[in-house]
């Protein structure tokens, strides 16, 4: 009978013990290259975009198959890991940018509450543009200041303020800022400068 040294014991103990830890983890070491999963994304089309949150400009690649009755659905969005600008990480809203697309809780047409309601009714769109419209108007007539205190034509509006989002390209952005220059607004804020 061989000599099994204390030496000896102690290395098959430790590969006895990595080996019952790595099977508890979920290694299977002797069925690892029989098990073949069909991933979620297995021929999907891949399409990159920009998460559209915040100004940083993170990249995203969205993975959409076409189903059987003809409607593109999409499977996944995750961190484009070519990306310079996030190397395929995302913050927790760009790690929710699926949830934007595709929440049952998606609010898919107009809504209007009337002055005094307690409900939200659905309305079409030209309801609702028309709406927007007639206040922004009303508050723009109300609010008005042709000059200031010292006689200087100033031209502006103080109760209407715009809001860009940092989804914007520069020149919607621009495009925007002259719009709302245009009818008087001078409170302009940024999502991207907030």
């Amino acid at each position: 009978m061989s000599q099994f040294s204390r030496r000896d014991f102690l290395k098959v103990g430790a590969a006895a013990a990595g080996a019952v830890g790595a099977g508890g983890l979920g290694f299977d070491l002797a069925r690892a290259n029989t098990v073949k999963q069909t991933l979620k994304i297995a021929d999907a089309k891949e399409l990159h975009s920009i998460c559209p949150y915040c100004a940083v400009g993170c990249s995203l690649v969205a993975y959409t198959r076409q189903g059987a009755d003809g409607k593109t659905k999409l499977l996944q969005v995750e961190g484009d890991p070519s990306s310079p600008v996030n190397e395929g990480r995302l913050c927790p809203k760009g790690a929710s940018a699926m949830q934007l697309a595709t929440s049952s809780r998606r609010v898919g047409k107009p809504l209007y509450r009337a002055p005094g309601s307690s409900k939200w009714e659905e309305k079409d769109w030209n309801f609702v543009l028309d709406k927007i419209a007639q206040n922004f108007k009303a508050s723009r007539d109300r609010t008005f200041v042709g000059s200031d205190a010292g006689g200087n034509v100033v031209n502006r509006t103080e109760g209407v303020a715009f809001a860009g989002g940092a989804a914007f390209s520069s020149e919607e952005g621009y495009f925007a800022t002259k719009v709302m220059r245009t009818l008087g607004v001078v409170h302009l804020e940024q999502q991207a400068r907030v």
